[in-house]
């Protein structure tokens, strides 16, 4: 038989146990102005060192992830060391797309040196402009006009030398050459008259024949020249295209010597430029026609010619930061992180060039930092897909969600891809860190640096002054007015508070930033210039107030008997547990009545909330642990004969959690023993197969929560609390509970077992089994094995009358 020794009955703890108050003494200063103020977060060692080595170290797949709750100075902390870190770090290139001459659907990529990319686009601006006033002129000129008008001439004297001879040829053969609108055609002449058809019949044959013969030579060389003739129009166009170009040429390479020059360290950007300037010359004709009119429904449509294909797209510059950027994108959605090409209306329909490319997040931050929120990425649709797969590929590949899914068939841009170098820092909650472990392959390849943020603190003499320097830090930066020494003392005391521990302080820095804030402004309202203590108490009441309706609705069901608890007097089987609530982070606690039944039976034991799918799966594993327990004590050498039914009267929702079990097992052992449990006492802890009672969260609440029912149906000095020794180190009760227990009214007792609570409740000794198994006269647990021997000698008894039954029947 296991034993724990004697379980005397605890004595109440003294006032000072219920909570850890900070000595204003122990600081030297008087107010916060005094102090020197924070450079980096309290207690966060661990996480700055994870997120210094991530920034360092330049290797593929260590980007950050940071872990912990909202409102814990992450992104601060992160973006103040990356600042210490990015003005000492190269600079990074600037990044532009340029029309791809040859296949304009595939921009083209190229990186120039920072500042440079602006600089491009300026020259290229600028030369364009030059070339829309100088080639016009250029042609206009007097140079251009002798030129061209040498050209016409030229082969408008060939041609008419040709006709010429041609005619003169005839002549000597009495044959005219005439121009008519059919055409040259010959006519035989006499004394230079052409012959009439009537003259020309009178001839005789021979003659006839011999003119027929001349004008068919004739004819024949005339189809030559004729033959010629379009020939001399096409080298007659060949050499006023070539004058074109020799034209525009002159003027292209003069004005475009000075980009050469100033790119001549690029030979990416020389090949630009000459398959900028060839262009140019081939389609000089745009310079001089920049108006373009067409028809469309009867209406008259006038374009100008834009001459985006010589502009510089600069999709990335980062001229007037020096170091390396640090961006974050509050909307990660997938255009904003990989980019997009934009569409403009015309004519009714959609087109785009490589000028509507429009750079993403990744492009901003290439070269330096990118900050996202994990949860925001993982809502948006494909960005957490374009995000890995621009980290794996190390390149920004820009595509339309619908042209990558075949969504859309229509011809779109195709953009080069562009080289990344990017480290990205995740912030989020440990749930999507640990979640992403487990279900996605590629995440730990990806983020192999996690930077964990605390959530707590040790509170020490150390960690009192750097909280105070931390609070200096707060009010110089948010402007707020100075903390003296008491006020100091109270946050202090507060932040333990939400850590739900005495000897922590909580790291929350949201928290602290609201409660200096509201107190600044309740000392402002009183017309000080520094806060103290009760501007703090002030704040943190208000704070409570405005979020505590609910609360204040269930306390007042439970005073106007809606919600039955007893505070006073004793009952069997009845116990008051106490159960949590937390709404929006704001957490209360309200006593609940827990109830037990025990009958003969087969060693179930029912709870009713789990029968009704109301319990969550550690509360069913309390229940069982009960059973475990009843069993091994009472029942080692005989069957568990007995049926018991638990049950949270009047809740109507879950219940989860597993701080509920010792004060089902006293209730149950009340109802075995048929001994009546305090109703003035309620109860909470976690207790295990060996009876020994566990520390469970919120019990400062819990204990308040109890105690604002007593306060208010009037304090006997018989009411209390009972809570597990482990928990005593967590307790940072408020000030009336703890002026409650100084008067004697209000009682907080700590138990290590369940027998030294079951003592408490029934104020009866609980009994320590002796060397032959037995239990004390008179002792709870005399009376619980005395009852659990009686159901299983019943059952034996049932049992050998059902089986002399069941043989009469037979014969």
């Amino acid at each position: 038989m296991t034993s724990f020794g004697p379980q005397p009955s605890p004595p109440a703890l003294a006032p000072k146990q219920l909570t850890q108050a900070c000595d204003p003494e122990q600081f030297s200063f008087q107010t916060t102005a005094e102090l020197d103020g924070l450079s980096e977060l309290i207690g966060q060692m661990r996480a700055m060192e994870a997120v210094r080595f991530g920034a360092g170290i330049r290797r593929q797949g260590y980007n950050v992830y940071v872990l912990g709750p909202a409102g814990m100075g992450k992104r601060s902390m992160v973006s103040q060391i990356l600042a210490s870190r990015v003005a000492q770090e190269r600079e990074p290139e600037d990044w532009c797309y340029l029309n791809n001459f040859s296949q304009p659907h595939k921009p083209q990529a190229v990186s120039l040196p920072t500042g440079r990319g602006k600089e491009l686009r300026e020259q290229m601006v600028q030369v364009v402009d030059y070339l829309r006033s100088a080639i016009p002129a250029l042609f206009e000129s007097d140079e251009y006009r002798a030129k061209a008008q040498a050209i016409q001439e030229e082969f408008s004297k060939q041609q008419e030398d040709a006709f010429k001879s041609l005619g003169d040829d005839a002549v000597k053969q009495q044959i005219a050459l005439l121009r008519t609108p059919g055409g040259f055609v010959f006519a035989p002449t006499r004394n230079q008259e052409v012959l009439q058809p009537g003259e020309y019949e009178k001839l005789p044959p021979q003659e006839k024949q011999q003119i027929t013969a001349a004008i068919a030579e004739l004819q024949e060389r005339l189809e030559k020249i004729l033959a010629h003739v379009p020939q001399w129009w096409k080298e007659r166009s060949e050499r006023l295209k070539q004058l074109n170009r020799e034209t525009t040429l002159s003027v292209i390479t003069h004005v475009m010597a000075d980009i050469r020059a100033r790119f001549s360290d690029l030979t990416a950007i020389q090949k630009y430029l000459d398959a900028v300037q060839q262009d140019m010359v081939e389609n000089a004709d745009d310079f001089r026609k920049e108006e373009e009119s067409t028809e469309l429904s009867g209406l008259t449509i006038v374009t100008r010619k834009t001459f985006h294909r010589y502009q510089v797209n600069v999709l990335v510059s980062n001229g007037k930061q020096a170091g390396s950027p640090v961006v974050s994108e509050d909307n990660p959605t997938y255009s904003n992180l990989i980019g997009r090409v934009e569409h403009v209306a015309q004519l009714g329909a959609l087109v785009t060039d490589f000028t509507l490319i429009k750079p993403g997040a990744l492009h901003r931050a290439n070269g330096g930092y990118l900050l996202l929120d994990v949860r925001k990425v993982l809502m948006q649709p494909f960005a957490w897909d374009g995000l890995k797969r621009a980290l794996q590929a190390r390149e920004i590949r820009i595509e339309s969600l619908g042209q990558m899914y075949s969504l859309v068939s229509t011809v779109s841009l195709e953009p080069e891809p562009i080289s990344l170098d990017v480290k990205i820092v995740l912030f989020g909650d440990r749930l999507f860190y640990y979640l992403l472990q487990q279900l996605d392959p590629d995440f730990a390849e990806l983020f192999k640096v996690a930077a964990d943020f605390e959530d707590r603190i040790e509170r020490s003499g150390d960690t009192h002054l750097l909280y105070a320097r931390l609070m200096a830090t707060l009010c110089a930066k948010d402007n707020l007015l100075p903390l003296d020494r008491s006020a100091v003392a109270r946050v202090i005391e507060h932040s333990a508070r939400l850590a739900g521990d005495a000897e922590r302080l909580s790291t929350h820095m949201r928290s602290m930033a609201d409660l200096l804030q509201e107190s600044d402004y309740w000392a402002r309202e009183d017309g000080t210039t520094v806060v103290v203590a009760r501007h703090v108490q002030k704040a943190i009441d208000a704070q409570i107030r405005r979020q505590d309706r609910l609360r204040v609705q269930l306390h007042d069901a439970i005073l106007r008997g809606t919600l039955l608890i007893d505070t006073q007097g004793s009952v069997v089987g009845q116990i008051n547990g106490l159960s949590v609530l937390e709404l929006g982070g704001f957490a209360f606690a309200q006593p609940t009545r827990i109830t037990a039944t025990s009958r003969l039976g087969e060693g179930e034991m029912i709870n009713v909330e789990r029968e009704v799918k109301l319990s969550g799966a550690i509360h069913s594993k309390g229940v069982l642990i009960l059973a475990s327990f009843l069993a091994t004590r009472y029942a080692r050498d005989q069957p568990l004969a007995l049926s018991a039914s638990l049950v949270f009267e009047q809740s109507y929702g879950q219940v989860e959690g597993d701080s509920a079990s010792l004060a089902e097992l006293c209730v149950l052992l009340s109802h075995l023993a048929n001994t009546p449990v305090l109703q003035s006492l309620a109860v909470t802890g976690s207790v295990n197969q060996l009876g020994q009672v566990q520390a469970i969260g919120a019990v400062n609440e819990k204990i308040e929560g109890f105690f604002d029912i007593c306060m208010a149906r009037g304090l006997t000095g018989s009411q209390g609390v009972i809570i597990p020794s482990a928990n005593v180190k967590h307790l940072m009760l408020r000030r009336d509970v703890i002026a409650a227990a100084e008067a004697g009214k209000f009682h907080v007792r700590a138990v290590d077992h369940v027998d030294q609570a079951i003592a408490l409740l029934t104020s009866m000794p609980a009994g320590e089994v002796d060397a032959r198994g037995h239990y004390p006269d008179k002792s709870v647990n005399q009376r619980v094995a005395v009852r659990i021997a009686e159901l299983s000698a019943l059952r034996k008894s049932f049992a050998r009358h059902s089986e002399k039954k069941r043989k009469n029947r037979k014969y």
